[in-house]
């Protein structure tokens, strides 16, 4: 059987996965690992690991999948926004600043409401924020000069990957387009943006189309990774833009709603969409077709930071977890009246404010730990809504939403949605959405796929999860006072920010 794999380098982890174009997955492979955080704030990963679970995933599946199937090509998913600073010759000064890193939010308070920071935004579709690379290069070059005057190249991790496999600097347009550095009308880097970073072109990569291949990988990693011969690898997309391709939300009026450790919610266009309240942004999966939407922070990650610190008879995290969630979710709607803002590692969309903190509001005598598990749910949920409703103002209406990652496997977390967005919810039978998006945007590279449209001959609905009116009343209300909180506590969340601050430095 002829297949491609599609690898997905993510901030937890990198898996890749045999996907054959009949639509059958073949065979994965999975390597975990832990971000780094020497201070407050940061949040990296170390370069050469990184590299080194990409060739152990590759080798993993290509021993497993056998000499009785046919590799038609390599195609590559990565998480966004992340930077690694190289010297002339290519080596690593930095590790991986990741999305969550936050140590250039100053900068970000002073850029985001200025003109230049506006232009910004309407020319490269990224919101300025702390995740992007250009807050984290101005940050260096403001913080660290000499580290600043060493580097030769700031690059992303798949860049990296990139280059270690084929000793060249590229960059595709999708990663490109959420670096708040990349015009996504005009597909270059963007004039402006490098001047307030203080780097030219020569300092980043040469951006190129997400079907760009490549086949003459360096003999070392070609050993390395078990190929017996040289075959096409397409360098792909963002995570993001190819969780929307891997589970099928590719027409108008699809969106596609991810939620694993972080979460997101994306819908396609033809056009990037401006919105002037700068909630959402526009990433590039082709040059015709776009991805706008908002990923939030606070994903499963909280509800797992909540079980592990409250629930003392926790043993076997995994099993016990799981028993825990469902039981929280049978409480009913709305929590007795208790409201969570999960804003546990601050916040991207759609308020983009990394010092936003979480909040309990509405307690009671009544309220069990279940109570507050069930709010801290309902709480992850409501920020996803309020992208939902940010996509709707912009870009028109949504009308079908397919669900991908790891809560998929709660079929009540799923009904929770549904009724808290009041759409219908799709799961189909492609759990790893951005590997394999990845899969299906190499097939599209090779010309075996004529449209991005052929994904739907063979990605198949499992489940459909309807909209409960009466539940979505309940949840409505207090989605009403979930946003009005945060407006009220925003003043509050700089200065709580601002005082740690200081007792860190005093300390």
């Amino acid at each position: 059987m002829h297949c491609i794999i599609g690898v997905d380098i993510g901030t937890s982890g990198t898996k890749a996965v045999a996907f054959a174009s009949s639509g059958e997955v073949l065979a994965d492979a999975h390597v975990s690992y832990s971000y780094l955080s020497p201070k407050p704030g940061y949040h990296e990963l170390d370069p050469q690991l990184l590299v080194q679970a990409v060739i152990y995933s590759l080798k993993n599946v290509i021993e497993k999948i056998g000499s009785k199937n046919k590799i038609e090509g390599i195609s590559f998913s990565c998480a966004m926004h992340s930077v690694i600073a190289l010297d002339k010759n290519g080596t690593a000064l930095t590790n991986a600043i990741t999305w969550a890193d936050t140590r250039s939010n100053d900068i970000v308070q002073r850029l985001k409401f200025s003109g230049t920071g506006n232009t910004i935004y309407e020319h490269c579709g990224t919101p300025i924020h702390a995740m992007t690379p250009l807050c984290k290069i101005i940050w260096i070059k403001e913080n660290e000069p000499e580290l600043f005057a060493k580097t030769a190249k700031f690059i992303g991790i798949k860049e990296y990957v990139w280059f270690r496999f084929f000793e060249k600097y590229l960059i595709d347009y999708s990663l490109a387009s959420a670096t708040g550095l990349f015009d996504i009308r005009n597909l270059q880097w963007f004039e402006p943006a490098l001047k307030i970073a203080g780097i030219t072109n020569e300092h980043l990569s040469l951006p190129v189309t997400t079907t760009h291949i490549e086949t003459a990988i360096v003999p070392e990693y070609k050993s390395a990774i078990g190929l017996k011969e040289n075959i096409p690898f397409i360098i792909g997309a963002s995570d993001g833009c190819l969780a929307n391709l891997g589970s099928n939300a590719i027409l108008p009026g699809d969106a596609s709603l991810t939620i694993g450790t972080s979460g997101a919610l994306r819908m396609v266009s033809s056009l990037p969409k401006h919105d002037s309240k700068e909630r959402i942004f526009n990433y590039i999966l082709t040059k015709d077709v776009f991805v706008s939407g908002g990923a939030v922070n606070n994903g499963a990650v909280v509800v797992e930071w909540f079980v592990k610190n409250f629930f003392s008879n926790i043993t076997d995290f995994r099993k016990d977890f799981s028993a825990e969630v469902q039981k929280a979710i049978t409480i009913s709607p709305g929590a007795d009246g208790l409201i969570f803002l999960p804003y546990l590692l601050g916040e991207r969309a759609p308020v983009w404010d990394a010092d936003a903190r979480g909040v309990f509001f509405g307690i009671n005598p009544k309220h069990s730990s279940l109570h507050f598990l069930r709010a801290v749910i309902e709480g992850i949920s409501f920020s996803l809504y309020q992208v939902c409703v940010s996509l709707e103002e912009t870009i028109g209406r949504i009308n079908y939403i397919y669900a991908s990652g790891g809560f998929t496997q709660s079929g009540l977390w799923l009904q929770m949605i549904a009724d808290i967005f009041n759409k219908k919810i799709i799961v189909t039978n492609t759990s790893d959405a951005s590997a394999i998006g990845a899969a299906i945007m190499g097939f599209y590279s090779l010309d075996v796929f004529k449209s991005l449209n052929d994904a739907k001959k063979i990605i198949k609905v499992d489940r459909v999860f309807e909209p409960d009116l009466s539940a979505h009343k309940i949840y409505n209300e207090n989605f009403v006072l979930f946003t009005t909180l945060y407006v009220q506590l925003k003043d509050q969340f700089s200065q709580i920010t601002k005082l740690q601050k200081q007792r860190s430095i005093s300390e």
